[in-house]
C-alpha cells in the first residue's frame, strides 16, 4: 500500500473544521492528531500537520472530489460550543450517513467523533456495522523550521504534502 492512501482518512478528518463556512477556522499552526477507530489507535497515529488558513480552505475545496456529487450538503448545529455534522452520501447502489459531533477550541485542541448512522428508508453502507472513529487534534505550536503549509508528518518520518497529492482523482501524488 502506498503511504499517501493513508492520508485520506487523515485529511479528511484534518479538514472537517473547513467543510463549511459555518464550522470556525483552525488556528495556523503544527497540529498533532490522534486518531482511533473503535476505541483501538490506528497505526498512522500521532500524525501532524502544518497548516494555515490557505491550507484549510483547499482541502475543503478538494473534499468535494473525494465526497462526490452524490453527498447531501451537510446539516450542520452548533448548541453551546459542541458542533454537529450530520452527513449523507450515496456510494453505489447503498447509502452511508455519518455523524460527527465536534467539541473543543480550534485554537488549541478539538475532537472530532464520527460515528456511522442508519440512512433512512435505505440500504446502508454505514448502519453501524462499521466502529466509530475519533480524532484528537492538539496545537503544538509554529510549525517547525523547513515545514510548509499541508505539510504532514507520519511515523517513521515519512512527510508529505496535502497540496501534492491528487485527492480524488484517483491519480498518484505530483513529483
Amino acid at each position: 500500500m502506498r503511504p499517501y492512501l493513508l492520508l485520506i482518512p487523515a485529511s479528511l478528518f484534518c479538514a472537517m473544521p473547513a467543510v463549511s463556512d459555518e464550522l470556525p477556522q483552525r488556528k495556523a499552526g503544527l497540529w498533532e492528531i490522534k486518531m482511533m477507530m473503535g476505541g483501538r489507535e490506528l497505526p498512522f497515529r500521532n500524525i501532524q500537520q502544518c497548516t494555515d488558513a490557505e491550507t484549510d480552505a483547499s482541502m475543503s475545496a478538494n473534499l468535494g472530489g473525494v465526497m462526490g456529487s452524490d453527498c447531501a450538503k451537510p446539516r450542520i448545529s452548533n448548541s453551546g460550543g459542541t458542533i454537529t455534522v450530520d452527513s449523507t452520501c450515496k456510494i453505489g447502489a447503498g447509502t452511508t450517513s455519518t455523524r460527527a459531533v465536534i467539541t473543543g477550541d480550534f485554537n488549541s485542541a478539538y475532537t472530532i467523533a464520527v460515528t456511522p448512522m442508519p440512512a433512512a428508508g435505505a440500504a446502508t453502507a454505514g448502519s453501524g456495522t462499521q466502529p466509530p472513529m475519533t480524532m484528537q487534534a492538539k496545537w503544538i505550536g509554529p510549525c517547525l523550521e523547513g515545514q510548509r503549509p499541508g505539510d504532514i508528518i507520519m511515523p517513521g518520518g515519512i512527510k508529505l504534502n496535502i497540496r501534492s497529492l491528487a485527492i480524488g482523482s484517483g491519480a498518484p501524488p505530483r513529483r
